[in-house]
């Protein structure tokens, strides 16, 4: 009777595990909804901030020719795999498939490097107008978004509408194990911290970006990506899970920009350590691993907490978009696009939103309503940036709308 009891337990308990992380059973909530908004001005609300990125009078997006198109950060006067990645996830999601194709096939023929060391890999920046490279190397956060957003539309749209998604996710992925070094050119990954590299090239192989830290991602790739290193990319997102816990601050939930594999600051030569632009996409992908996966509620709950305490500690209306890890204000400040101000700007409202995800204190959704109430257009002093802060935003609208979700094959 005990061994049948104890069956009986461990196979409960297994199911519902699975139904927890089975991703074709992901119920994806609408907070928007819940926080008492009709769903027709939540969907025109998220289809408004895609018009306005994509084909609106400040788009970022441009079409060339017949079959390609590339997004742009205006105020850099480059198109960068950040950016190009992030508009094929949109488009996924979105169910673009025109747009997703065009940026892909521009992306393909423009940047990414078909021999050499780096065969595989992008250059992470150039200048669409010259179409000349800004640097031949890779920023290691672009090809983490080039494989997921193949990787889905594969799922969702499969291999055989032009384009072979899987096969084109794979030769990343396969070039990035054959890269040993040679040419100062290594994986995407520290294989030996399991950690996402700031660039995959010389020293930069040996420290990260918070920003960077995408568990949920290495889980697809562990999932649908089938080319032997399952067991890796499950420890990579453990880890990455684990690597947040040691570069949030305990008080304040702050990450610094950049930082060691250990998850302390590290000191870049060409800025001071603190929270800063790349900062602000820690909240959201931390969000979006509880919203796919919940394989570390208890501390993500803590996490939502902390950072939402510290911002309102602020004035949630009035916090700043950089800071030290501490909360403390900077002695020096980034500047963007021609002007150096701390601002109350658009995209950490928007990732700070997706937080309450997590943790809403008294479902008061002041998170949320700030973000609803938030509006992409040019600031007081005339700064306005529809790449980065628009990105963020679109991204953010589509989490707590419940249209960002993992794509599982279609049936």
């Amino acid at each position: 009777m005990k061994a049948t009891i104890t069956f009986i337990v461990f196979i409960t308990v297994g199911l519902q595990s699975f139904a927890q992380t089975d991703p074709a059973k992901l119920k994806y909530r609408n907070y928007f909804k819940e926080a008492g908004y009709k769903e027709k001005d939540i969907d025109k609300k998220v289809a408004r901030a895609y018009t306005a990125l994509f084909e609106g009078p400040n788009k970022i997006y441009f079409e060339v020719g017949d079959s390609m198109a590339y997004v742009s950060d205006i105020k850099n006067h480059d198109a960068r795999t950040e950016g190009l990645s992030y508009g094929m996830m949109v488009a996924v999601q979105l169910n673009k498939k025109e747009v997703f194709d065009r940026i892909w096939r521009w992306s393909k023929k423009y940047l990414q490097h078909q021999d050499g060391p780096r065969k595989g890999y992008f250059a992470w920046s150039i200048n669409p107008e010259t179409m000349k490279k800004n640097s031949e190397g890779s920023a290691s956060d672009g090809e983490l978004y080039y494989i997921t957003d193949l990787l889905f539309a594969s799922n969702k749209w499969g291999n055989n509408t032009g384009i072979n998604y899987y096969a084109e996710a794979r030769y990343i992925l396969d070039a990035m194990w054959k890269k040993d070094g040679t040419g100062n050119i290594y994986n995407l990954i520290n294989t030996g911290h399991k950690q996402i590299t700031f660039v995959p090239e010389g020293d930069n192989y040996n420290w990260t970006d918070p920003s960077y830290h995408l568990p949920a991602f290495y889980e697809v790739w562990a999932m649908y990506a089938k080319d032997g290193h399952e067991d890796f990319y499950k420890a990579c997102a453990d880890t990455s899970r684990a690597y947040l816990k040691r570069a949030t601050h305990p008080v304040t939930g702050l990450t610094p920009d950049y930082s060691e594999f250990s998850g302390a600051p590290h000191n870049a030569r060409w800025m001071p350590v603190a929270f800063r632009y790349d900062s602000w996409r820690v909240p959201m992908n931390i969000s979006m691993d509880y919203a796919w996966f919940k394989k570390d509620k208890a501390w993500q709950s803590g996490y939502a907490k902390r950072i939402q305490g510290f911002l309102r500690s602020k004035g949630i209306s009035t916090f700043d978009d950089q800071y030290n890890p501490d909360g403390t204000k900077p002695d020096w400040i980034l500047e963007a696009g021609g002007f150096k101000k701390l601002r109350h700007s658009l995209g950490l409202v928007s990732t700070a939103a997706t937080t309450e995800m997590i943790y809403n204190r008294n479902k008061d959704f002041d998170f949320v309503n700030a973000l609803w109430n938030a509006k992409l257009e040019p600031y007081e002093d005339g700064y306005f940036d529809p790449y980065y802060d628009g990105l963020l935003y679109l991204f953010s609208l589509m989490h707590l709308s419940g249209k960002y979700q993992l794509i599982t094959p279609q049936k």
